[in-house]
Parts: C-alpha cells; structure tokens; sequence
C-alpha cells in the first residue's frame, strides 16, 4: 500500500494563520509564516501522576492570617504599594489527589463561603517559583511521612479532618516542593476585586499579575495546616462552571487542566 501523507487543511482567508501562509514538509512538520511546528510539538502531552488522597496526613500549625482586615485596606496597601514599586505580583500553587478516580484540587477554606489556593504577594524582585516554594511552606509545611491519614468519603467536597496532633510534629524531613508548569495567568486592572485571564486592552498599567502554577505532589507527605483554616478537597466537576461558589479563578481550573495528562496512582 502506498503511503499518504496527511494533507494540511484550508483555511479561511481571514483570520491566523492567513490563507497561504500554511506549507508542509516531507518531514510533516507545518509552517506557519515564518513559524515551523513539528509533530513533536503538536501532539506533545504533559503527564502529572496523581496519588490517593489517603496517601496524605494533615496535621495542625498556627493560625496565619491575611494581612489586611478588610477588603477596602487590602486595595488601599494595593494602592499605597503601586506607587512605590508599580504591580503587584502574587503566585498560587494547585496541588491535585484523586480520590474515586476523578482530580480533586486542596483548597484552603476561612469560614462557610471563602476558599483560595495557597500562596500569596511575591516580594521585590523575587523569583517566581522561589517565591511560590516560600508561600507554599508558610501555608502548608510538607514533611516525609508514612503514616495513615484520616478519609471521609461521605461528601463531594470533604474537609480533610487534622487528626489529634502535636502542634510542629516532625514524621520526616522536610521536602521540596516540585513545581511543574504554568497553568493560568490572571490580571486585575483595576484597584478592584474583578480579575481577568487577559489584559483589557484599555488597561496600560494592570494593578496585580497573578500566576498559578501545577505543583507536583510526592507519593506520601504530612502537611501541617493553619488552625485557622480548614483543607478540603474539591473535585473538579464540583468547580467546573461554578464561579457564584468558587470564584472566576478557582472554577476555571478544569479548563485550565485539560491539556495534562493524569496518571493515577
């Protein structure tokens, strides 16, 4: 049988790329202008292995609080630090278990109504991932661990229970914290709560450039969680579509993680 090469398809006249400006190789890679992808890059897949919830204990440290006591003082500091040293910029981390087979995002919960993914304000100059490894042991200190954790499966989106323990208990050594990919960049404009995951094309000086990136979570750790909060695990068809529950960022994380591939272990 002869061998076919795969013809590009035709493309509207309007629109990127533009009519013509599409050409194949015998090596099927497509160029596009002056740009070539290759196979590899068209079909290139981020595999991220995700682990039982079970696998993981949760202790209890102290209380961390926000900085600001309200929302109008948090814009306020926005406003007074804008001046100073122009946008602010903040990194979250989203840290994925699965449990009954389906992702489940850790999310940080204050009171009935508020969740946030852990992280926070990167200081002057601070490196991005540095800064979110920081953020990321302030909220959430992992250690090795071995020991069985606690599970309740009676509800969609369950508070993971700190079982009774010592406050600064040390099962293993502290471990590092494996950051993978970016996967969202968000943007506020204004002085504001709304944020978008573009920049409005009247907006030359954003507010805040908030970016999320992917962490990779160990096969086993202890965190320690401020007792001020609770962790809970949220499946991601509970915040899909879901911004009245979730907010605009945290409900547009199953978008944002389709294109990873997931393993379960």
């Amino acid at each position: 049988m002869a061998h076919q090469t795969p013809k590009m398809p035709t493309y509207p006249r309007s629109g990127w790329p533009k009519a013509g400006g599409v050409s194949g190789s015998q090596h099927g890679s497509a160029k596009y202008g002056n740009i070539t992808l290759s196979p590899s890059s068209i079909t290139l897949e981020r595999t991220i292995n995700l682990y039982p919830l079970t696998n993981y204990t949760f202790g209890t440290k102290e209380p961390l609080y926000e900085k600001d006591s309200s929302v109008p003082a948090r814009f306020q500091r926005m406003r007074e630090e804008f001046e100073k040293i122009g946008m602010r910029r903040s990194v979250e981390g989203v840290l994925i278990v699965h449990e009954h087979g389906l992702p489940h995002v850790l999310l940080l919960q204050l009171g009935t109504t508020f969740f946030k993914l852990p992280g926070g304000e990167l200081n002057p100059n601070e490196d991005q991932v540095d800064g979110l490894k920081r953020l990321l042991t302030e909220w959430l200190p992992m250690r090795g661990s071995t020991a069985q954790s606690y599970s309740d499966n009676t509800e969609e989106s369950r508070e993971i229970t700190a079982k009774k323990k010592t406050l600064g208990r040390q099962d293993g050594a502290p471990m590092d914290w494996v950051i993978e990919d970016t996967i969202g960049n968000w943007w506020r404009p204004n002085f504001e709560p709304p944020q978008y995951p573009y920049v409005p094309a009247h907006i030359t000086k954003p507010k805040e450039h908030k970016r999320l990136f992917l962490v990779q979570l160990p096969e086993k750790a202890l965190f320690a969680v401020p007792r001020n909060y609770k962790l809970v695990a949220a499946p991601l068809f509970e915040l899909y579509d879901n911004a009245a529950g979730y907010g605009p960022i945290i409900s547009s994380l199953p978008q944002a993680l389709s294109r990873f591939n997931f393993i379960y272990n």
